[in-house]
C-alpha cells in the first residue's frame, strides 16, 4: 500500500487475558505502545481483553485493524508471526489457544455478514509458552517479544496506513496502574497468601 495514505479510522487492538500468563501478551504490547507514543486522531488503541462481541462496534467503524494476540502457530515459544486479511480468521480457527479467540472468530464472521469487514486486517501474533498460570505474568520467553512486536505494529502503521506516532512525554493511560505490567508481575502474592486472602492486585477487600 501507499505509505502516504492515511486511513480515516485505524484500530490497534490488543486481545487476551492478563490474568493467565502469556495470554496477556496483546494487552502488554499495547501498554508499551501507549506508554511510549501518542497516536494521531485516526488511530485508536484499544485494550480488548476478552470482550468478544462487545468489540463489534469498534471493528465496524474501522477501515484498518491491527490485532496483537497470543496464538498457537505450532511454533517454538516466543516466535512472532504476521498474518493478514483472510489468513487471520483462518489461523484463529485452526490454532485457538483460548475461548476469547472463539469469540473473535464470531466477530469476524459477523463483520463479513454485515458487510463491514475492514479493508485491511493484520495480526501480530506470538506463540505462547505458558497459559495455565492464573495470576501469573508473561514468561521471560514471551516478554522478550514485547518490544519487537511493538516495533512490528509501528512498522505496519507506517507502511500500510502512513501513520507515524509522536514520542510521548509522560505516562500512558490505556492500562490502570493497579494492573500495569511492572506492579502486576512483581507484586504477585505467594500461593499460600493468594489462596487465603485473595490477590490484592485484582480484588479489593473491605472490613467484614
Amino acid at each position: 500500500m501507499d505509505g502516504e495514505r492515511i486511513c480515516a479510522r485505524i484500530l490497534v487492538l490488543g486481545i487476551g487475558n492478563i490474568l493467565w500468563a502469556d495470554e496477556g501478551f496483546g494487552v502488554r504490547v499495547l501498554e508499551t505502545l501507549d506508554r511510549a507514543y501518542t497516536f494521531p486522531e485516526p488511530v485508536t488503541l484499544l485494550d480488548g481483553g476478552t470482550q468478544g462481541l462487545y468489540l463489534l462496534p469498534y471493528l465496524e467503524e474501522a477501515e484498518g485493524v491491527v490485532i496483537v494476540d497470543a496464538v498457537d502457530f505450532g511454533s517454538p515459544p516466543g516466535t512472532v508471526h504476521i498474518r493478514a486479511d483472510a489468513d487471520v480468521p483462518a489461523v484463529l480457527a485452526a490454532r485457538k489457544v483460548s475461548l476469547h479467540q472463539t469469540g473473535f472468530q464470531e466477530i469476524l464472521g459477523l463483520l463479513a455478514l454485515r458487510g463491514h469487514t475492514p479493508g485491511r486486517i493484520v495480526l501480530v501474533g506470538v506463540q505462547p509458552e505458558v497459559l495455565d498460570d492464573y495470576g501469573g505474568g508473561l514468561t521471560a520467553t514471551v516478554a522478550a517479544q514485547i518490544e519487537p512486536a511493538a516495533r512490528k505494529v509501528l512498522a505496519i502503521l507506517k507502511d500500510e496506513f502512513g501513520i507515524v506516532p509522536e514520542p510521548r512525554a509522560g505516562e500512558g493511560s490505556l492500562v490502570t496502574a493497579a494492573v500495569a505490567r511492572a506492579p502486576y508481575e512483581t507484586e504477585r502474592p505467594s500461593a499460600e497468601d493468594a489462596c487465603r486472602i485473595g490477590d490484592a492486585r485484582v480484588l479489593v477487600r473491605g472490613d467484614i
